[in-house]
C-alpha cells in the first residue's frame, strides 16, 4: 500500500515550504550532524563502554607532535616514539631527526636528542632494559622521473697488502675511457689486500680487497650515463696508490634509486634517557627486523643496504656484552620479515613482511634452524600472495606456540588485500596453517596487540595500498583464542595505515599512533598528511568495578624461580602473565609475547613461578599482570628476568 500523508501533515509541509526548500538543501549536513551527535552520545554511555570499550585522544602539545614511525614500551613506564626524519625528505636534508619520550600516566613529553636518521630502523628489547636501535636512512628514494644525475654502485679495489685506505665523501672517480666523473655520496673504508705465501714455493699471491659506495655523476642529465663496464681512477692519487686503488662499475644510469640504509646502532637507555652508540653493523640496513634469541643476543636480518638493494641474506648477531656484531648463517628475507623466537630456539617466519624484495623470493612461511641453517616450509596458508603488510602475533599464552597471521596485501603497490586469518600450531611435528575467522573486510596494515586477558585487539588498517582511495578502515575487533572468534570493539575515530603502530600500556590500555596515507582524498588528487594524533583504546575490562591489584614483591625473578606478591584479592585470581613490552613499527611487532605463570594462592598474597626455558622467556623486563575470574586484569608490576 502506498503511503499517503495526512491532511495535517500536508498543511505543515505547505506552510513551511519556503523553509523546507532551504532546509532541504542542508538535509545531508543536518542528518550527518544528528547522526554524529547520537553516535557520540551512544559510545559514551557506561553500558556501551562496559561492553565494547572506549577510544580517547591524547592531548599532545604542538611541540611534541611528531611523525611516529616507531614506538617502544620502556620499563620505566614511558614510551619512546621515534620519527627520525619522519618520511620527510626536508627533515632529512636539514638533519632534523626527532624522538620523543611520552609518559602515558602523567601525559608529559620530552624531546630526545637523536644522533642519526633512525627512520625505518629496527629495534628490540635487551636483557638490561635498554632498547637496541639499528639501521635507518642514508638516502631517500628517487623515482625515475625525479633522478637528475646518473649514479649507482661502484666497487673500490685495493691491491696494496700493507695498508687499508679511507676516502671521504665527495671523492672523485674518473672513467678511464671517456673521462666522465662521479663523486662518492658516502665515506669509504677499503681494507688492505690479502697476501698469502705458498709454503713450498715461496710464491706470494695478493688478492685485492674491496668496498662499495654509491656514486653520482658530476654533471646533471643524460650526459653522465655510462652503460658499459669500466674502470675508474681515483682523482688525486699518485705513484703506487694510483695503480693499487681504483673503482669498477658496470652501469651508472638514471633508473629509480631506492632508499639506502645505514650501519649505525645505538642503545637507548631508559634511565639516562639518551641514545648510546655501540659498534655499527657489518651491513647497512633500512627496514630490518631485529629479534631476540634465547641466549639474549640479537639477530638482525634483511633491510635495504647502502646501495639500495635488499641485503642478500647476510644476517648478523649483536652481542649485548661486547656490543659487537658478527655474521651468522645466510638466508634471504624480504624487508621487515615477521620472525618469532619459538620454544627450542628456532625462528618461525610467518611470511608477513613490509615490502621490499621480489615477489618470488623469501616469501614462504617456515621454521628456520639458525644452528644448521635449515628451513622447513610451513604450508596451508590461503591468499599466500597477500602476505605483505600482514599482521602476525604469537598468540597468548606463549606456551601454546600458536602464531596467527591477519590480513595483508599484494606485493608493492598492489590493490589486492585479504580478509584471511590463519593459525599455525608449532608444537606439531609437521605444522600446517589452518583457517581462522575472517576479518570484517580485506585489510592490510592491521595492528594487533596482545591483551592481558589472553585476547588480541586488532585495529585500523586499510583495504588498498597506503589507504589509497580513502580506504582506511575505522574498525577494531578483539580476537578470542578460546572461542576462535572476533568480538566487537568500539570503533576508533582515526584511520591508520602505513607507518602506524599500536602497543599495550602497563594499565591495560592500548596506544595507537602514526599513519602515512599516500593521498588525502577518495579521488587520489591531493597529497596525504602524516597522522600525528595519538588515540588510546580503553578495553571493556577497565570499566569493571572490581579489579585485582598487586604490591610488594621483588623487581627481579630468575627463570625457574618464584616470587610472592601481596594482594587482597588472592582467592579470586585466576591467571598470571608476563607481558613482554612492545617495540613496533610498520604493523610489525615480533617482541610482544604473553607467558603463562604458575600461581599459588595464600591469604593476602600469591606466589608466581617463572618457566625455566630461555627460548620461552628471553631475558629482559616484563609487565607482570594477574586477572580475576571475569578476566579483569590488574595494573602491571614491572619485573626483570635476568
Amino acid at each position: 500500500m502506498r503511503y499517503r500523508p495526512s491532511r495535517r501533515l500536508k498543511k505543515m509541509v505547505a506552510g513551511g515550504a519556503a523553509v523546507g526548500v532551504l532546509a532541504g538543501m542542508n538535509t545531508p549536513a543536518i542528518y550527518a550532524y544528528t547522526t554524529e551527535k547520537y553516535h557520540e552520545y551512544k559510545i559514551n554511555q557506561p553500558a556501551y563502554k562496559a561492553k565494547y570499550g572506549h577510544w580517547d585522544f591524547v592531548d599532545v602539545p604542538a611541540k611534541y607532535r611528531i611523525n611516529s614511525i616507531h614506538a617502544a614500551m620502556l620499563h620505566t613506564g614511558k614510551v619512546l616514539l621515534i620519527a627520525g626524519s619522519g618520511n620527510d625528505e626536508k627533515n632529512f636534508k636539514a638533519k632534523t631527526f626527532q624522538s620523543v619520550l611520552w609518559d602515558p600516566v602523567k601525559n608529559t613529553f620530552e624531546e630526545i636528542d637523536t644522533p642519526k636518521d633512525m627512520f625505518c630502523s629496527g629495534h628490540v628489547q635487551l636483557a638490561n632494559g635498554n632498547l637496541l636501535v639499528a639501521g635507518g636512512t642514508a638516502r631517500y628514494e628517487k623515482l625515475k622521473g625525479d633522478v637528475t644525475r646518473a649514479g649507482g654502485e661502484m666497487i673500490i679495489k685495493n691491491e696494496d697488502p700493507d695498508k687499508p685506505r679511507a676516502f671521504p665523501k665527495g671523492t672523485i672517480f674518473v672513467n678511464s675511457e671517456n673521462g666522465k666523473k662521479f663523486h662518492a655520496d658516502f665515506p669509504i673504508n677499503v681494507p688492505r689486500a690479502k697476501k698469502t705465501v705458498d709454503k713450498k714455493t715461496g710464491k706470494v699471491t695478493v688478492t685485492a680487497s674491496s668496498a662499495r659506495v654509491f656514486v653520482e655523476s658530476e654533471v646533471k642529465g643524460d650526459k653522465g650515463i655510462v652503460n658499459t663496464a669500466a674502470q675508474y681512477e681515483i682523482q688525486g692519487l699518485t705513484g703506487d696508490d694510483k695503480n693499487n686503488l681504483y673503482g669498477l662499475a658496470t652501469k651508472l644510469g638514471m633508473d629509480k634509486k631506492d632508499f639506502q640504509g645505514i650501519k649505525n646502532a645505538y642503545e637507548f637507555d631508559p634511565i639516562a634517557e639518551k641514545y648510546i652508540p655501540v659498534d655499527p653493523m657489518n651491513e647497512a640496513r633500512w627496514y630490518p627486523t631485529l629479534v631476540t634469541l634465547e641466549d639474549g643476543k640479537v639477530l638482525a636480518v634483511s633491510g635495504l643496504d647502502d646501495i639500495g638493494q635488499v641485503v642478500p641474506g647476510k644476517n648478523e648477531i649483536f652481542d649485548p656484552k661486547t656490543k659487537k656484531w658478527t655474521y651468522t648463517k645466510t638466508r634471504y628475507f624480504p624487508t621487515y620479515p615477521a620472525l618469532f623466537l619459538t620454544q627450542g630456539g628456532k625462528i618461525f617466519y610467518s611470511g608477513a613482511n613490509a615490502g621490499y624484495g621480489p615477489a618470488t623470493e623469501g616469501r614462504v612461511p617456515g621454521i628456520w634452524n639458525l644452528k644448521t641453517n635449515s628451513f622447513k616450509p610451513v604450508p596451508g596458508i590461503s591468499d599466500a600472495k597477500d602476505l605483505e603488510t600482514a599482521s602476525s602475533v604469537l598468540l597468548p599464552p606463549a606456551q601454546d606456540q600458536k602464531v596467527m597471521v591477519l590480513g595483508g596485501g599484494g606485493v608493492g603497490e598492489s590493490k589486492s588485500s585479504t580478509d584471511r586469518t590463519a593459525i599455525v600450531d608449532l608444537t606439531k611435528d609437521n605444522p600446517t596453517f589452518t583457517a581462522g575467522p575472517d576479518l570484517s573486510e580485506p585489510t592490510r596494515y592491521l595492528n594487533s596487540v596482545l591483551l592481558p586477558d589472553d585476547t588480541v585487539l586488532t585495529t585500523g588498517g586499510s583495504r588498498d595500498y597506503r589507504g589509497r582511495s580513502a580506504s582506511d578502515i575505522l574498525k577494531a575487533q578483539i580476537y578470542d583464542p578460546a572461542s576462535n572468534a572476533f568480538l566487537k570493539a568500539a570503533d576508533p575515530a582515526v584511520g591508520r595505515d602505513y607507518h602506524s603502530e599500536a602497543l599495550l600500556l602497563p594499565d591495560g590500555r592500548v596506544a595507537v599512533l602514526g599513519s602515512n596515507p599516500l593521498y588525502g582524498d577518495k579521488d587520489n588528487t591531493t597529497a596525504g598528511f602524516f597522522e600525528q594524533r595519538i588515540e588510546i583504546y580503553t578495553p571493556a575490562y577497565r570499566y569493571r568495578d572490581t579489579k585485582p591489584a598487586l604490591s610488594g614483591g621483588p623487581s627481579t625473578i630468575d627463570r625457574g624461580g618464584s616470587a610472592t606478591f601481596l594482594t587482597t584479592q588472592a582467592a579470586g585470581i585466576k591467571t598470571a602473565r608476563l607481558m613482554r613490552p612492545s617495540a613496533v613499527t610498520h604493523a610489525t611487532d615480533v617482541e610482544q609475547r604473553s607467558i603463562a605463570l604458575d600461581v599459588k594462592k595464600q591469604k593476602g598474597a600469591i606466589t608466581v613461578t617463572i618457566p625455566k626455558d630461555p627460548s620461552l622467556v628471553p631475558s629482559g623486563w616484563y609487565m607482570l599482570v594477574v586477572t580475576d575470574g571475569a578476566g579483569t586484569p590488574s595494573k602491571a608490576v614491572w619485573v626483570r628476568v635476568p
